[in-house]
């Protein structure tokens, strides 16, 4: 079972492990998404543009994120929804074969009558500890029953 809200901490921090995105991750995600930007799947088209090589779709990048989130199991069970996101930026591009992981950082507590909420600073890294992406993230978190 994961932390409920009344145990998490404004301040705790956690990192995750790694995961690298590989070349079948972006073609399913395009699939999945119907996003077939020639960013992401025209190696050719890629090679030419500003980034040199293929990137990883940012929603794909987003997506790993959660399943880091999951991977991290503080929360698990106890997640009641994801609430929103706020200020996301991807700073750097995510290449095939790039190892990402993801460093958090509780920021914020919202009480409420039945449940509460909690602000997440998200950090992605990549290999070489370059930040790939960057958010606030609101989740809805059960409180302890009574």
């Amino acid at each position: 079972m994961g932390t409920f809200f009344e145990d998490v901490k404004v301040g705790e921090k956690y990192t995750s492990s790694g995961r690298t995105i590989t070349e079948t991750d972006i073609v399913q995600f395009a699939g999945l998404s119907g996003d077939y930007n020639p960013l992401h799947v025209d190696k050719e088209y890629a090679r030419k543009s500003m980034f040199k090589q293929r990137i990883a779709h940012g929603a794909l990048t987003f997506s790993v994120m959660t399943g880091l989130w999951d991977s991290l199991g503080f929360l698990r069970k106890t997640v009641i929804a994801f609430y929103g996101v706020d200020k996301m930026r991807f700073v750097n591009p995510v290449y095939i074969g790039d190892t990402i992981h993801l460093e958090l950082e509780i920021v914020e507590k919202k009480d409420r009558e039945k449940d509460g909420l909690i602000v997440i600073l998200n950090r992605l890294l990549n290999q070489k500890e370059e930040e790939v992406m960057v958010c606030e993230a609101v989740l809805l978190v059960k409180k302890r029953e009574v």
